[in-house]
């Protein structure tokens, strides 16, 4: 195994797309929350190395699950990276997120710490299997907001933007698994969406997605504006789709309403 492909295979086992997704969420809360150059940046680190950490220990513990499913998107599991290498990663990016997270305040520091990399790590410790595999999520993406508010000395963020930071984390949860519900039945793995099922998965990860979009379009202050209409509507129609579409269709109709909630949580 060469030097390259060993570390594309740690970039892989690190879960790249949503460690990059909810990265770039915290910038834009960061700039929201009014942070300067400084506390941004390492609030942003610190997020960024937390979720390694979470991506590292996620192919860690499943992989012995993943292996036995055949899955061909686990590099630990494949053994295109070996454990050992994965594990020093996974420890050099715990002490840069304790230290990061320390850098930027210790209120801060709890926030991250405890509410979104604990999480993180509750879900990949056992409570992705069971009926409660959705609370971690809530509890991580409501918590971003905080710890980009904190992080940047502006206090308490507004109530609306952590509700709808929930909203987005359980929809993520329910759309991120759907691919894998036949594989993780495979292996005991029984969360909310396995027990809900896929029909009704597919119905209630939009709709939490659309109530978020309502709350972060009429709770702000000032009243909606005609940009926000506009977006309100967009989603009330990709709603629909995700609803009434069939094939591969209301998965990217569910994708595409997060990714406008995540926009208007930003800009908002």
């Amino acid at each position: 195994m060469t030097a390259r492909e060993m570390g594309t295979g740690l970039v892989r086992a690190s879960h790249p797309l949503p460690t990059v997704a909810v990265t770039a969420l915290t910038a834009g809360l960061v700039l929201g929350a009014g942070a300067t150059w400084a506390p941004g940046l390492l609030v942003v680190a610190a997020v960024l190395t937390g979720q390694l950490v979470i991506g590292w220990s996620n192919d860690l513990i499943d992989a012995e699950r993943d292996r036995s499913v055949g899955r061909v998107d686990k590099p630990v599991a494949r053994g295109v990276v070996d454990v050992r290498t994965v594990r020093w990663a996974l420890a050099l990016a715990a002490v840069a997120t304790v230290t990061l997270s320390l850098a930027v305040s210790l209120a801060a520091a709890a926030l991250h710490l405890m509410l979104v990399v604990g999480s993180g790590l509750a879900y990949n410790a056992g409570l992705k299997a069971t009926a409660w595999s959705w609370v971690p999520y809530a509890v991580a993406f409501g918590a971003l907001p905080a710890v980009a508010w904190v992080g940047a000395g502006s206090g308490a963020p507004p109530w609306w933007a952590v509700v709808v930071g929930a909203l987005l984390g359980v929809g993520a949860h329910l759309l991120n698994v759907l691919p894998d519900l036949a594989d993780d039945e495979q292996t005991g793995v029984r969360g909310l969406p396995h027990r809900l099922g896929e029909r009704p998965t597919r119905f209630v990860a939009p709709l939490l997605l659309l109530t978020g979009s309502v709350i972060v379009v009429l709770a702000p202050p000032g009243g909606p504006s005609w940009w926000s209409a506009a977006v309100l509507l967009a989603c009330v129609a990709l709603a629909a789709l995700a609803w009434r579409a069939r094939g591969t269709t209301p998965f990217v109709a569910a994708i595409a309403l997060a990714v406008i909630n995540v926009i208007a949580l930003v800009v908002g």
